[in-house]
């Protein structure tokens, strides 16, 4: 049975991230804690994209997303609201806290979407089902 999880959608918040701009171009660096609030364990990214992602929710992981070239929207719902996110600014991240459900969509030819997570993979430790997320955010709501 899954952890019942209060609603983190209140954390989601964007992070700029610390560039440096010359005549060579952007140099972006992140360190874990400093620039963004977790510690990294896994980092992967998602390109040459041909359809929709994501369609989860983790029930232990807090990421933050970045749109490392080109664009794409994300759609984060909690169970009760929902936001479309346009991500394309290799700048930015947004972070996603834990127990938001995740849909990834619209991307460009050139885009890549890489993430930073704060724990190492675990499919058992995901929600990829929309109505068993509603099931678990539903008993928290009641």
């Amino acid at each position: 049975m899954m952890q019942e999880i209060q609603s983190n959608f209140k954390y989601i918040k964007w992070i700029d991230l610390p560039s440096i701009n010359d005549s060579r171009g952007f140099l972006t660096a992140i360190e874990s804690e400093r620039d963004i609030p977790i510690t990294i364990k896994r980092v992967f990214y998602m390109h040459h994209i041909v359809s929709p992602r994501g369609g989860h929710a983790h029930t232990e992981t807090d990421q933050v997303v970045i749109a490392s070239s080109g664009s794409f929207k994300m759609e984060l719902c909690d169970g009760r609201e929902s936001r479309v996110f346009e991500m394309n600014d290799a700048k930015r991240g947004l972070f996603i806290p834990k127990m938001i459900f995740i849909n990834i969509f619209d991307f460009s030819a050139d885009a890549v979407c890489m993430v930073l997570a704060d724990t190492h993979y675990n499919i058992s430790k995901s929600i990829r089902s929309w109505e068993e997320y509603l099931n678990v955010v539903k008993k928290n709501l009641t």
